[in-house]
């Protein structure tokens, strides 16, 4: 599998830069392949697809109409053991602890102490961790709209705990999140317009490595934002 460097904001990766404007967007390892015209690695190593230009990624997403019908958030069980099973914290704590630009003390019960985060999304730095959320790129309502009510219960975790790759959970504050809640790029976009290129390859990055569909309206507002993004890539690795 990658090893990534999580370090949003700076955003380090071990194969990649992910950057604010433009740049190789990469995503993790975990489902079912999505279309994938670019080159992909070889036998036996991680099934990376890409680089994409963002609007071909875009056009590589298949479009279907959304499929509310049966969404509960409970059946997305997030917040799991998270990757190490003996430090104490859960997924969303050891999200919040990658991304940190300033390492906070850990202290028993996996209590964040001190520390600093930068907030993509609306350019706050943020020095507690109380003050952040864990966003799904990808809200879960929108998962389950796009394909994820066909999902099992394992892989409805699965996403909702993905750290295989660096994109499908960011630590943002709390009211850039809550702002957000489960809008999809044609309802809701970060405040920073600087930071839209990246968002959108995040997104569309996440559903390819997800497989999931986007709708025609979601579809044509990020083809917009591909216009304005010509030397932002996609690269991804399906889901398992």
């Amino acid at each position: 599998m990658i090893k990534y460097l999580r370090l949003r904001g700076l955003a380090v990766l071990a194969l990649a830069t992910l950057p604010l404007l433009g740049g190789t967007i990469p995503a993790g390892a975990l489902g079912t392949p999505a279309p994938a015209p670019a080159g992909e690695a070889s036998a036996g190593a991680a099934r990376v697809a890409g680089p994409l230009s963002l609007a071909d990624a875009v056009a590589s997403l298949p479009i279907a109409a959304e499929h509310r019908d049966g969404y509960d958030r409970s059946l997305y069980r997030h917040w799991n053991r998270g990757l190490d099973l003996t430090d104490g914290c859960n997924t969303r704590a050891e999200v919040i602890l990658s991304e940190a630009v300033v390492a906070p003390q850990v202290a028993s019960g996996c209590k964040l102490i001190g520390g600093e985060w930068y907030s993509y999304y609306d350019g706050v730095t943020v020095t507690s961790a109380s003050a952040l959320d864990v966003d799904h790129i990808v809200p879960l309502a929108e998962v389950h709209d796009s394909g994820g009510y066909a999902w099992n219960a394992g892989r409805r975790e699965a996403y909702a705990n993905d750290q295989g790759s660096p994109l499908t959970l960011v630590a943002v504050t709390a009211k850039s999140n809550r702002s957000k809640a489960d809008k999809d790029p044609f309802e809701w976009l970060p405040p920073l317009a600087d930071v839209h290129c990246r968002y959108a390859a995040e997104w569309v990055s996440t559903k390819l490595r997800w497989s999931l569909a986007a709708d025609p309206a979601e579809a044509g507002a990020l083809a917009g934002i591909a216009q304005g993004c010509p030397t932002t890539t996609v690269e991804y690795e399906p889901a398992a």
